[in-house]
């Protein structure tokens, strides 16, 4: 037992540790040798992989240098090339340069400047400050664009020398003696090319996961006609939610199912006290409902800022609403997110608002909308990066007299449980689904300072209407500076990358702050700007820093969308399975630490500021990736694909009658198994998961291993060899890393 279990210790570190190798050190060498074709090119010495580099001299003239000494030197100048199709604006922020040592410690440089060269119109200096590093010796020199990487070149740092070798395959690429024409960069998006890697990355990115006629639906009418089709908000009107009676706060004595006949499972606590229905129908969904595809994906990336917890709200008729305010406004505008979720009576609850009154003002909902649901804590600048005072330190955004005076604003809201018009209130029980109101009684009529920034109005005087004061406040919330880069961000995060660029940060922020019309916090503008930006769409990222760890809820989801999921068996009893997945996935992303509805706290399921240890790299969902959920995700994705034995599930095991047991969920291997049939080498099989799975992107050495153990099964079990295959696919390091 022993042995055993610390097997189990050293596969978990290992898996641990072998996903954030993958993002920090391998996926950005797998390419360093076989440069895309829309990759930059970092210009080397003639004749050698040294990087050409200069450094200004005292009479200003650039000369070049082999050893660059931080302790005399605080820039340093490289060249480069293969940089079409630059933004109008695109510039310095556009870019990352690092170091990289024998160790694998990378070291990221501040970029002072970035600029065309007057002899190259294709090649451009690219400055950058070195004061402060040690003495490297011999490092590699990487330069990345739109998640793409450049080759590595070497670089003395201090003095020459040192243990580490160039990549695999290296060449020299000297100073170009001519301007290249220039040809303007497409990325194919037609019918005749099925399965591209960027549509494929498109679809991890809008949708919770591929399939065969989603695909097909985008390579007929490209990127911009399907997003349309999903913004559309008559399709959304039409849409109809499950219904969840509002209950009494505490059970009733015999909700516990001890008056029910021992056969019958005990659901009334599950289905009205826990988000257990709630789960099963998010997760049908994201599997199955095609057109909502996207308004789901932005929905759920809201809820990761606006976070409301069944931790706190236990019952889904309460938890309902909030979700449909999250839908409903997923296209919709910035502002009216801000208020309906601040009079959700769910986030009443939850943050207290709900109890606030004049004579005892909470602070709860005063400090996250600021924190969490709008400008942050520290001043930025458009393109989401710190600003800095005087001596380097970030300005905070608020202070506490801001949040004691904001605090004043919510008083008097609670919930509309009579005289609400058109209310569906139930006499007797809290009313969660209408939005709060407000008593004025209750309500504070003193003067407020709101926050003070260039055009604000920094108060709200005394004596105005509750709403009044409520208008002002979310205006000046709205309107501060910060809200653009700082949801602009977020929202990237959860869709596209963990750590997008500031000029990727900065194009979104503009979007934001005016769609094109003259609309500050089009949501439906946003969300096109993120998805078709430069910096998401491509083949190949070969950026190390790009991408961003699959969540729980996406790892499962984009496992199982792209196999025709199904009941266990595919059986049909109870009727409400009809042969489907009856959604009861929450039992699979729980243990790996992501409870659907049930956020932990309100920094939601992993802090969106979390930064991986021992690196520069912000990474939020790493927080809930540790030794103990690195095992369990594989046995996670192993629960889904069928073993060699029938399964049962949806029958009651005693009396062989339907019940409401749960019908399971598994996927359909038929089109795998038809694959291994019809090439018995392996190669068609694996190359298809490669490429509808992880974009083509699968490196050479990952693909020689997972095709040396499925060619390992004998090909005429089609059904192990299938399982084999997308087992190992799917549990890679460089699957778990989205790209």
């Amino acid at each position: 037992m022993s042995s055993d279990f610390n097997m189990c210790r050293r596969f978990a570190r290992l898996m641990f540790g072998a996903v954030l190798l993958c993002l920090l050190v391998f996926w950005g060498n797998a390419f360093a040798f076989a440069l895309p074709e829309d990759a930059p090119i970092l210009i080397s010495e003639a004749g050698s992989t040294r990087v050409l580099a200069t450094v200004t001299g005292k009479r200003g003239a650039d000369s070049p240098v082999k050893i660059v000494n931080p302790a005399r030197q605080n820039t340093v100048t490289f060249y480069l090339t293969n940089v079409k199709d630059l933004l109008e604006n695109e510039g310095a922020n556009a870019f990352r340069v690092e170091f990289q040592d024998a160790n694998y410690y990378r070291y990221p440089l501040e970029i002072v400047s970035f600029e065309r060269t007057q002899e190259r119109k294709n090649v451009y200096a690219l400055t950058v400050r070195i004061g402060g590093l040690n003495e490297l010796g011999d490092v590699l020199v990487r330069v990345t664009w739109r998640g793409m990487s450049s080759n590595r070149c070497r670089l003395s740092v201090g003095f020459e020398g040192g243990k580490i070798k160039d990549d695999d395959g290296a060449t020299p690429t000297p100073m170009p003696l001519t301007d290249a024409p220039t040809s303007k960069t497409r990325i194919e998006n037609r019918a005749d090319f099925p399965w591209t890697g960027d549509r494929v990355r498109f679809m991890q990115q809008a949708t919770f996961g591929i399939n065969s006629a989603l695909e097909f639906r985008i390579r007929r009418v490209g990127y911009s006609t399907w997003l349309t089709e999903q913004m559309d908000e008559t399709a959304f009107l039409n849409f109809t939610y499950p219904e969840f009676p509002l209950r009494p706060t505490n059970p009733i004595p015999t909700c516990d199912g001890d008056t029910q006949p021992t056969d019958v499972p005990i659901t009334c606590f599950r289905d009205n006290y826990t988000m257990y229905p709630l789960q099963n129908w998010f997760f049908k969904e994201t599997l199955y409902n095609e057109e909502q595809q996207l308004r789901r994906r932005v929905s759920w990336s809201l809820h990761q800022i606006f976070v409301v917890s069944g931790r706190t709200l236990r019952q889904p008729s309460q938890m309902l609403p909030y979700i449909q305010i999250l839908d409903k406004n997923a296209f919709g505008n910035y502002r009216t997110l801000l208020e309906e979720m601040t009079l959700s009576p769910a986030m009443g609850a939850y943050l207290d608002m709900a109890i606030s009154t004049n004579q005892n003002p909470n602070e709860n909902y005063a400090r996250e909308i600021l924190q969490l649901f709008s400008i942050g804590l520290d001043m930025l600048n458009q393109d989401g990066t710190p600003m800095l005072d005087g001596q380097g330190n970030r300005i905070p955004t608020y202070n506490q007299e801001n949040i004691v005076n904001l605090a004043k604003i919510f008083t008097g809201w609670t919930y509309c449980n009579t005289g609400c018009p058109n209310s569906q209130s139930v006499p007797g029980i809290v009313n969660f689904r209408d939005p709060m109101i407000v008593f004025p009684a209750n309500h504070d009529t003193s003067t407020k300072n709101l926050l003070n920034y260039q055009g604000a109005t920094p108060f709200v005087p005394a004596g105005q209407t509750p709403e009044q004061d409520l208008d002002n406040a979310l205006d000046n919330i709205f309107n501060h500076p910060n809200t653009a880069p700082f949801i602009s961000k977020l929202l990237i995060q959860q869709m596209v990358t963990s750590n997008p660029t500031p000029a990727y940060v900065g194009r979104i922020s503009a979007v934001f702050r005016n769609n094109g019309q003259g609309v500050r916090g089009d949501l439906k503008a946003v969300v096109r700007a993120i998805l078709l930006d430069p910096e998401a769409r491509g083949n190949i990222k070969t950026d190390p820093n790009y991408g961003k760890l699959r969540e729980p809820v996406q790892l499962i989801t984009n496992l199982l969308r792209p196999f025709n999921p199904t009941a266990n068996n595919n059986i049909t009893v109870p009727a409400s399975c009809n042969g489907l997945s009856d959604g009861a996935i929450n039992t699979v992303t729980q243990p790996i630490d992501q409870d659907v509805w049930n956020p932990p706290t309100v920094f939601n399921y992993y802090p969106m500021e979390y930064i991986i240890p021992n690196t520069p790299l912000s990474g939020p969902e790493f927080q809930i990736f540790s030794t103990g959920t690195a095992l369990k995700r594989p046995n996670a994705v192993n629960q889904f694909i069928p073993p060699n034995v029938t399964t049962s599930g949806g029958i009651n095991a005693v009396t062989g009658a339907a019940s409401n047991f749960p019908c399971g969920t598994r996927i359909d291997m038929t089109r795998l198994q038809n694959l291994v049939a019809a090439d018995t080498s392996g190669v068609s099989l694996v190359d298809t998961l490669n490429r509808e799975l992880m974009n083509g992107g699968m490196s050479a050495n990952v693909r020689t291993e997972i095709l040396n153990a499925v060619t390992a099964v004998t090909s005429t079990n089609t059904l192990k060899r299938a399982r084999t295959a997308l087992y190992l696919v799917t549990t890679s390091p460089q699957y778990q890393v989205q790209r």
